[in-house]
């Protein structure tokens, strides 16, 4: 990602609505995994280390992350070390692990499937991948290009390549839904118009007003009682939940 990105992303990730939606309904899916005391978490891709906090609460987490500048984000958090590392043949680790979270990664990646099976490689028997992705082509936007996507995902295709990789697909959904109309609206009608085409900083990472910022984290938030018992029909994400055969 272009380093203008990253600087933007660490100043908003503890507290824009996204961010903070989404790390509360992997904490709820998480919550569910009944993972051994003390388990072994590995976040691939962690970014500037915005979730590695949360993940903390259930083990011992190792990160990787390909840029060296979120690096240095993500250490000054002092929850772990986090090491320059890449998919799918530059894991710097060389344990295994009880759960493995890639979140909206594996979208910036030539070769997924690559990636999966690397991951599958370094987990336990019998445990955890928890992926997300951003859903649906035509939601293709200048955030997309900004962030050097190479695709967005409909759920039969990363249910698809999840198992190519090995695993056995456990829960799978769609989620941001409640935002979805809203969301689509505006990327359609900022694609049509030919808005942001310049900039180089991603206008959907501004922070709202605090109350809007609130709200929109209320009800973002509010999906992870359903999206980790059901599967959401739609939405602007994906998760899905896979195991390593026992």
């Amino acid at each position: 990602m272009d380093k203008n990105f990253y600087l933007q992303y660490a100043t908003v990730e503890d507290k824009h609505w996204w961010f903070v939606g989404r790390r509360r309904i992997i904490n709820q899916v998480i919550s569910k995994l009944k993972l051994p005391k003390n388990a072994e978490i590995l976040e691939a891709g962690c970014g500037t280390g915005g979730n590695l906090n949360m993940l903390a609460q259930y083990g011992t987490v190792s990160a990787m992350e390909l840029d060296e500048i979120a690096c240095q984000f993500a250490n000054e958090r002092q929850v772990t070390t986090v090491k320059v590392g890449s998919l799918p043949d530059k894991i710097p680790f060389t344990g295994q692990y009880d759960l493995i979270v890639i979140l909206d990664v594996i979208e910036h990646l030539d070769d997924d499937l690559a990636a999966l099976r690397a991951l599958y490689a370094k987990l336990k028997l019998g445990g955890w991948l928890l992926v997300t992705v951003p859903a649906y082509q035509f939601l293709w936007s200048q955030h997309d290009e900004i962030n050097h996507h190479k695709r967005r995902y409909i759920l039969t295709q990363l249910t698809k390549v999840v198992k190519q990789a090995g695993f056995k697909v456990r829960h799978s959904s769609y989620f941001n839904a409640f935002l979805f109309p809203a969301v689509a609206l505006v990327r359609l009608l900022k694609n049509f118009l030919r808005l942001d085409q310049n900039s180089h900083v991603s206008s959907d990472l501004a922070i709202p007003t605090k109350p809007i910022n609130n709200f929109l984290t209320f009800l973002f938030a509010s999906e992870r009682h359903i999206v980790s018992k059901m599967k959401v029909p739609f939405g602007v994400s994906i998760l899905l939940l896979a195991q390593k055969n026992i």
